[in-house]
């Protein structure tokens, strides 16, 4: 139970410091209180609606009654399993934007610019772009994690660029690259028809080294010895010893919990719960951040969508195909189009996020009443609404209290009823007009401020992309937590490198930018880093005074 790193959570930053310290030559113990990620239920990338559902792989999180959605509790799946979220995510790959990483170096998170972080993204990848285009000197060839792009055969996700098109805006080759802006083919962690979780590329082969073991067990307390983490005490008494550092990486609710379990957060809220300070942070737990979003649906007037595997014969013959071939709607996430695009004129780079799915459905797996259908996801991307993740206990398995205080400005209120408008725009146009039918939700009579502020109330959903509550800044930041190489300031030999410490949330879905931590961090571990890019990204010519 000793070994020169010990890391916990099994996640997806995880998993990346866990191979490239064993790759190194160090010795790597990870702490994961899940259990093993097989079974064809995350396998199955089709089958993700179950996992995220299941007690078995999810902490079963939800946050208090949100004050500004009607006093709903939010589902906050986190993974608890090999390869955390990564396994119980909808598996789509987004790098956030350029000027996302900018920010946070301009904010006292130096040396994480686009500039710093774009070789991390490339070393990470294998880049399968299907025929589809893109620029390869944008990706990476020979990294452990491989992302694909879907076979866009059905029509609907063509209709959804192209009506992009007819609306006046850009359309991508490849949003991970040059440029984001526009509408095009998604991007998935599916390789081979299965859900290449961290687990998969990261994990595994960091076992086969033989320098890489998981302790199986929950994390009750970093051990904390003359101001240095010396190891990590375990809720059933054992305790597992670091020689060099600790690393949290247990998700945006779990390493501030465990901080603060360990005597590091905000002294008073510590004292409350008779923990002895170690160090006074009042940052940890902060500057939660999320992506809300909702689900624009409409009825088709052609059987042209999934549902028509939405009954008993349709699901077998989807999960006998992907068991015997690896091929059909069950080898992929089914998100196959998107689009990053602006909200205004004056905003510089895109602040709304689309994944099209052509199925009418609720995260949950819930069907449309209407039966044939399609929805496109759509929120903001930069919410100024902040929350926290404080203690309920000081006991290891109670769970946090998370408050994410959505939708607390009225800019966020101003942001989505523009997000829903400009969907409703892009469905209106002609390239939908052999499967439109109407709107079902929020439904075709909903159409004044005060009537969209109920449907949001209402039918707003999380995105799943809790970050920031270890946020990354300068060492002389009171308000930061890490400083820019993820060490816990005020503690020697403990860092924390997952989406927690993202100084502010990144476009898009989080699992691509959490494992590029990953992976900087263990070079922060290992005393060394890549060179800088000098690419140039793409910025619309006309953003000051166009909206597309």
């Amino acid at each position: 139970m000793e070994a020169d790193y010990v890391v916990v959570g099994a996640g997806s930053a995880g998993c990346a410091i866990a191979y490239r310290l064993a790759e190194a030559g160090r010795s790597v113990l990870v702490i994961e209180h899940g259990g093993t990620d097989w079974g064809p239920l995350i396998q199955m990338p089709g089958a993700l609606s179950f996992p995220m559902n299941m007690a078995r792989y999810d902490w079963g999180y939800e946050s208090e009654p949100e004050p500004h959605l009607g006093g709903r509790r939010l589902a906050t799946p986190r993974g608890k399993v090999l390869g955390g979220s990564s396994s119980i995510n909808g598996m789509v790959y987004v790098r956030g934007h350029a000027r996302d990483f900018d920010h946070w170096d301009e904010s006292g998170a130096r040396g994480w610019s686009y500039a710093d972080v774009l070789p991390y993204f490339k070393r990470m990848e294998t880049w399968h772009d299907g025929g589809h285009g893109g620029d390869p000197t944008w990706r990476g060839t020979d990294g452990p994690l491989h992302v694909t792009r879907g076979t866009r055969a059905n029509p609907l996700y063509h209709a959804f660029v192209e009506a992009g098109r007819e609306a006046g805006y850009e359309v991508t080759d490849d949003y991970n690259g040059r440029q984001q802006e526009g509408f095009g083919a998604f991007e998935q962690t599916v390789w081979k028809g299965r859900r290449w979780s961290a687990a998969n590329a990261y994990l595994r082969p960091a076992l086969k080294t033989k320098r890489c073991a998981v302790v199986n067990g929950l994390a009750a307390r970093v051990v904390i010895e003359e101001g240095r983490a010396t190891g990590v005490a375990l809720a059933d008494g054992r305790v597992v010893r670091a020689r060099a550092e600790v690393v949290l990486s247990a998700s945006a609710i779990n390493s501030p919990k465990l901080l603060m379990l360990s005597g590091i957060g905000p002294g008073a809220h510590l004292a409350e719960h008779g923990i002895e300070v170690r160090a006074d942070r009042p940052g940890v737990g902060a500057n939660l951040q999320d992506h809300l979003e909702m689900y624009v649906q409409m009825a088709a007037s052609q059987p042209v969508t999934l549902f028509r595997y939405w009954n008993l014969p349709g699901k077998a013959w989807v999960g006998a195909r992907w068991l015997l071939t690896r091929t059909g709607p069950g080898a992929t996430n089914n998100f196959e189009s998107c689009a990053f695009v602006r909200s205004e004129a004056g905003v510089e780079y895109p602040d709304i996020q689309y994944h099209f799915l052509p199925l009418a459905v609720r995260y949950d797996g819930k069907v449309a009443a209407e039966g044939h259908g399609f929805q496109a996801h759509v929120g903001p991307m930069r919410s100024p609404s902040r929350g926290s993740v404080t203690l309920r206990s000081g006991e290891a398995d109670a769970k946090p209290v998370i408050r994410f205080n959505y939708m607390s400005t009225e800019q966020d209120w101003r942001d989505f009823r523009r997000c829903i408008r400009l969907t409703r725009e892009i469905f209106a146009q002609e390239a939908f007009a052999p499967f439109r039918r109407h709107e079902i939700q929020p439904g075709a009579a909903v159409h004044t401020d005060a009537e969209l502020d109920e449907a949001i109330r209402e039918h707003a959903e999380s995105a799943y992309h809790p970050c920031g509550t270890c946020r990354m800044g300068a060492a002389d930041d009171p308000g930061a937590v890490v400083d820019p190489e993820a060490r816990v300031i005020g503690v020697d030999s403990l860092r924390v490198a997952d989406s927690s410490i993202f100084p502010r949330i990144t476009n898009g879905n989080l699992n691509g930018p959490s494992i590029m931590v990953g992976e900087k961090v263990s070079d922060h571990l290992l005393g060394r880093t890549l060179p800088r890019s000098n690419a140039e990204p793409w910025i619309h010519p006309g953003w000051r005074v166009a909206q597309r």
